[in-house]
């Protein structure tokens, strides 16, 4: 019963997609369905499969490990704020935030040194034989799984503005269905099982182009670059510069989630007083909104206005304050109600994100500015399907018997 949900609940993902969608006509339908084979498969492997779960653990542990080496300058700083002393305080901007200076920093330096620029130039290959796409939307779309969504077109910003309005989609929703490696560790620092995080991860660059060719297929005539040359070394002087810079970058995330965080928090807030007027919270209207979506995903009972809520809080507030919620609940949730929910929450499609992006590859890219604000909405509606998309995915196969 719960797989012909998925099924249908993914259907209805593409059906969304279609309608939304800037010419129907020329959806390349053919490409779709392989696109979709290509996820179900990696799905399957992470997931299923005793080689992919081994791969994934070592990987979660291992990330785990040098996430945690940050532990010791935020120890060093701020001492019982950041341990919890003797009285076991608990300070969230310190002790979930604070290890986002120290990725950053280390993701600066592997930017700096070319392994980024490396490693996504061969998987985006791959994932480019796959989706049959540009080499610049294709490394953008995995340059995703490591850099923000402002700054993975970075690495290819001298080529932004030779790009399609079809490629420029697909790198903002490669951008708001996807997590950056500096923001993972936040995650789990709530409780949020790095190997989840992986997962959804992993599905990320496909998922993403094979939404966004669904809703602006290519029609234009693309510009044929042999051998996409990508900037790893910025502005940067030497690799001591870059890891400065990654503190500073770090810091100001740490300082904007935080504030967004205050900031989201005390709006809902206010909406729950108002609506506490009439007997209702923002938390059960938005649970009620986006019931369907927890239905579809196989949850059962109270789970699925639960998955709803947490659905409507990613979307309009943003995934810190959605996971922070399911953190508190994961622990009482069995393995697949788990999964499926924090991949659905995966990613950076949220209001705020809008601006982030206008803004940041703008600056960028001034000529692509006026396109990025007219495609920002459905790129960010897009988003939100990329990790539905995978729950369902992830879903379905948990429900398969392991090999």
């Amino acid at each position: 019963m719960e797989i012909l949900l998925n099924i249908i609940g993914l259907a209805l993902v593409i059906a969304i997609c279609y309608l939304i969608s800037y010419n129907r006509k020329a959806i390349p339908w053919k490409s779709i369905l392989t696109m979709m084979a290509a996820e179900f498969f990696i799905a399957f492997i992470v997931v299923r499969s005793v080689f992919g779960r081994k791969v994934i653990t070592i990987l979660s542990n291992g990330i785990t490990t040098v996430i945690n080496c940050g532990n010791k300058g935020l120890e060093f700083v701020f001492g019982d704020l950041f341990t919890g002393g003797p009285t076991g305080m608990y300070v969230f901007i310190i002790q979930s935030l604070g290890n986002i200076i120290f990725v950053s920093a280390l993701v600066s330096a592997l930017y700096y040194l070319g392994v980024i620029g490396w490693v996504v130039k061969w998987i985006g290959k791959v994932v480019g034989k796959v989706t049959k796409t540009s080499e610049v939307e294709t490394f953008v779309a995995v340059a995703n799984m490591f850099l923000g969504h402002t700054d993975s077109p970075i690495l290819v910003a001298k080529y932004l503005p030779r790009l399609t309005d079809s490629e420029v989609f697909v790198i903002l929703v490669s951008g708001m269905g996807s997590m950056s490696a500096a923001i993972l560790g936040g995650y789990a620092s709530l409780g949020i099982p790095m190997s989840t995080l992986l997962i959804a991860s992993a599905l990320v660059p496909i998922g993403s182009i094979m939404v966004s060719r669904i809703i602006f297929p290519q029609t234009e005539d693309v510009e044929s670059v042999s051998e996409v040359q990508m900037d790893h070394k910025g502005n940067y002087t030497n690799v001591i510069d870059a890891v400065s810079d990654g503190c500073g970058t770090g810091i100001q995330m740490v300082i904007a989630i935080g504030a967004s965080i205050v900031g989201f928090m005390g709006v809902m807030e206010l909406f729950d007083r108002i609506f506490g007027v009439f007997g209702l919270s923002l938390t059960q209207i938005l649970g009620y909104v986006f019931a369907p979506f927890g239905y579809l995903l196989g949850l059962n009972g109270s789970d699925i206005l639960f998955e709803g809520a947490l659905l409507g809080k990613k979307l309009i507030l943003n995934e810190f304050i959605a996971f922070s919620d399911l953190a508190e609940r994961i622990a009482t949730l069995d393995a697949r109600t788990a999964l499926v929910s924090a991949i659905s929450l995966c990613g950076f499609a949220n209001v705020a994100s809008m601006g982030m992006c206008i803004g940041g590859i703008g600056v960028l890219c001034p000529e692509k500015r006026g396109t990025i604000s007219r495609l920002i909405v459905r790129a960010t509606i897009a988003g939100v399907f990329v990790s539905i998309n995978s729950a369902f995915l992830v879903s379905i196969v948990s429900l398969i018997p392991a090999f």
